[in-house]
């Protein structure tokens, strides 16, 4: 359940922007450090065909070199009801990015690494994260024998600050972030474009991390005009978190630095900005 009070809305200085310090501090990512978050995944197109609950455990589980960079490694049981992953980060003073996933796809690699989070956090704020044209999809949606190009942008914004109970507790003052996503599909067969959309609100803690999301993506269908747009929603709750104490010298360092996205579900669905598989199942 979410209290909607936002801090932006209420507040009489709702005009000035309000500057959160040490940000960083609402993304930590010290090794060892683990969420558990129960999920519940809801699918539907003319009617509900899907209702499923899962959950998904985030641990850091240290570091990676990659091409000079020491990335942080989260590793995630099954976000979003997708199975197991390995994701990396880098974080410096302007804030977080994405170095791709194990296993990624095709169309990840074109993408990354690009910026998930701005630091300092800002109230109200947003940028744009992706515009891109043109790229390989890796995927035959209309099983012609050509891989379909794609067109991807997508916005992250800064909302405000909401009081948001989850299994794991009541937590005031949880900065909402939303990304908002979008894909022209171009079919190469039919010469024609189908758009999805991922839209994703998520509310992070100081200190604990990522509290709650909620996704809703849709994609029209593939095979006819006629046929319903399928829509798939997924909520995750933080339900335990065990969150490591950090040592002065990792509290004082700059870059590199090491506490980025508290966890790959909210990032491999919302951040990772790729459909996962399911939308494109049975073309």
């Amino acid at each position: 359940m979410v209290i909607w009070c936002t801090f932006v809305l209420c507040s009489p200085l709702a005009a000035k922007p309000i500057v959160i310090q040490h940000s960083e501090q609402y993304f930590p990512d010290t090794p060892g450090n683990e969420w558990t978050y129960r999920g519940l995944l809801l699918e539907s197109g003319a009617v509900m065909i899907k209702e499923k609950s899962f959950v998904n455990v985030s641990t850091v589980v240290g570091q990676r070199t990659k091409n000079g960079l020491e990335l942080t490694v989260f590793h995630d049981t099954n976000p979003g009801d997708q199975g197991p992953t390995d994701s990396f980060y880098y974080r410096d003073a302007a804030g977080i990015r994405y170095y791709g996933s194990e296993p990624g796809t095709a169309l990840e690699r074109q993408l990354v690494p690009y910026q998930i989070v701005r630091f300092p956090l800002e109230i109200p704020s947003s940028f744009q994260q992706l515009d891109r044209e043109n790229l390989d999809l890796g995927l035959d949606l209309d099983r012609d024998g050509q891989t379909e190009r794609v067109d991807v942008s997508a916005v992250v914004s800064v909302l405000g600050i909401d009081t948001v109970t989850v299994p794991a507790g009541t937590y005031p003052d949880a900065v909402r972030l939303e990304a908002k996503m979008t894909m022209d599909v171009h079919l190469s067969e039919r010469k024609q474009t189908i758009r999805g959309t991922d839209v994703m609100t998520a509310w992070f803690a100081r200190g604990v991390g990522l509290l709650k999301y909620i996704e809703r993506q849709t994609l029209p269908s593939i095979r006819s005009t006629g046929e319903r747009t399928k829509i798939i929603q997924i909520t995750e709750e933080l339900e335990h978190a065990t969150i490591q104490e950090q040592t002065a010298s990792l509290a004082g360092r700059k870059s590199p630095a090491h506490r980025i996205f508290a966890n790959h579900t909210l990032d491999h669905e919302l951040f990772q900005i790729v459909f996962p598989s399911r939308l494109f199942a049975n073309p």
